[in-house]
């Protein structure tokens, strides 16, 4: 079964409910994810000091065994968390899906080049369903 790293901005309901509905059509794909915010946890509040430290490790662990990583570049600038998570998965030569949906990137000469050239870049969810597919197939 291929497993994907599902990066983006999740600090908002609906930027997690963005990268849930990635996860739901992966699921129907066959594609099993990893979601940082089920799987590794949120940020905290109180005395727990090491849970940043945790959460990178689960992180850093889920990108390594992962076979594609799949990311949301949505906002008007990348989120700085999924940008590092992509880099390290280039570092890695994983695969990297990305999506781009959001309308105030209109144009390829918005998006920082570092990201540009290191994913396959889809503009909407049915084309990273289709890229997915292509995946998978191969």
């Amino acid at each position: 079964m291929v497993k994907a790293y599902i990066a983006g901005p999740l600090f908002t309901p609906a930027e997690r409910m963005c990268l849930e509905e990635i996860d739901a059509f992966c699921k129907e794909m066959g594609i099993s994810s990893h979601l940082p915010h089920r799987d590794s946890g949120l940020l905290i509040s109180g005395t727990d000091t090491d849970w940043s430290k945790r959460i990178f490790e689960a992180d850093v662990q889920a990108i390594k065994s992962a076979d594609l990583i799949i990311g949301v570049l949505n906002g008007p600038k990348a989120d700085d968390g999924a940008a590092w998570e992509l880099g390290y998965a280039y570092a890695l030569r994983k695969p990297i899906i990305a999506l781009i949906e959001d309308l105030r990137i209109r144009v390829i000469n918005n998006i920082n080049p570092m990201l540009l050239n290191s994913v396959k870049l889809t503009r909407s969810i049915s084309e990273l369903k289709a890229a997915l597919a292509d995946y998978v197939k191969r």
